[in-house]
């Protein structure tokens, strides 16, 4: 098979434009090769390959476990799988806090050594110097706000943030602060709807909501839980577009009974 004709890729201004535009912007996340090769080729705006892989994928409680070699890897196979969507890598726990100098060589390797376009990162004016410099190596930054899974622990769970007069205004703040430091572009996540609709109208750079909304310049959801293959949680925010869980489950079951039936495989399915 030859490789993806990676021409007619969207770029970051082709997003930015959207957003000037008026034209909603579509996310999904993406983990492998087939799902990745799938979204492409329904014309997905941009794919994440998300740290979310943490719990969907790998069978982790939260996205903390997760490496750079296991982002790297992953964002490796849907890279290959896809020629025209813009694919943003989530850069894992501790590959950005620990300095800016460490976040740029990181950051980089998503780029040099997976084929990715873009990262994004989490935190707010706390990683304004640190996205700063990324951007001024020439890599792009989606920033993220609001819930912010690798600070779990600190914010107390998965719950909305933003609630608060002092809280939310920070987050304003935060959003400005990231926009000035050259982000192109934002995710919101689990903030107040009204909240996501006064920083989608302050800033520039496009807004991407989950659970934020549907005042954002786009969305974003994971793919496990808008297909319903992951059932141990489904957050308030996702929308089930399929029911994949019962779909496998019954396609795997009817393939068990026929093979212990001896109904497959039948003439059709052997070599004569």
């Amino acid at each position: 098979m030859s490789s993806p004709n990676k021409s007619s890729r969207k770029t970051t201004a082709d997003i930015k434009k959207m957003k000037a535009q008026g034209e909603k912007i579509t996310v999904l996340t993406a983990y492998d090769y087939a799902l990745s090769s799938l979204l492409d080729e329904c014309n997905i705006d941009m794919i994440l390959v998300g740290d979310s892989l943490g719990m969907v994928v790998l069978g982790y409680d939260t996205t903390l476990p997760v490496t750079m070699e296991d982002m790297l890897h992953h964002t490796k196979a849907v890279s290959r799988g896809a020629s025209n969507s813009l694919i943003i890598a989530d850069m894992p726990f501790m590959s950005y806090q620990v300095s800016p100098q460490l976040a740029l060589t990181n950051a980089g390797r998503f780029l040099q050594e997976a084929d990715a376009q873009a990262v994004k990162l989490e935190g707010g004016r706390e990683q304004a110097e640190t996205v700063q410099k990324i951007v001024a190596a020439g890599i792009p930054v989606m920033a993220h706000l609001g819930l912010t899974p690798q600070s779990i622990h600190q914010i107390g769970g998965f719950k909305v943030q933003g609630k608060k007069e002092d809280s939310a205004q920070r987050i304003i703040e935060d959003a400005k602060i990231l926009e000035e430091a050259g982000a192109f572009s934002l995710v919101l996540e689990c903030i107040p709807e009204k909240l996501a609709y006064e920083i989608t109208n302050s800033l520039t750079i496009p807004t991407i909501g989950i659970g934020a909304g549907a005042n954002c310049d786009g969305q974003v959801l994971v793919i496990n839980d808008m297909l319903g293959i992951y059932d141990r949680f489904t957050p308030k925010h996702v929308k089930k577009y399929a029911n994949l869980n019962l779909e496998i489950k019954k396609a795997v079951k009817t393939y068990i009974a026929e093979v212990k039936n001896g109904v497959f495989p039948d003439s059709e399915h052997s070599f004569k």
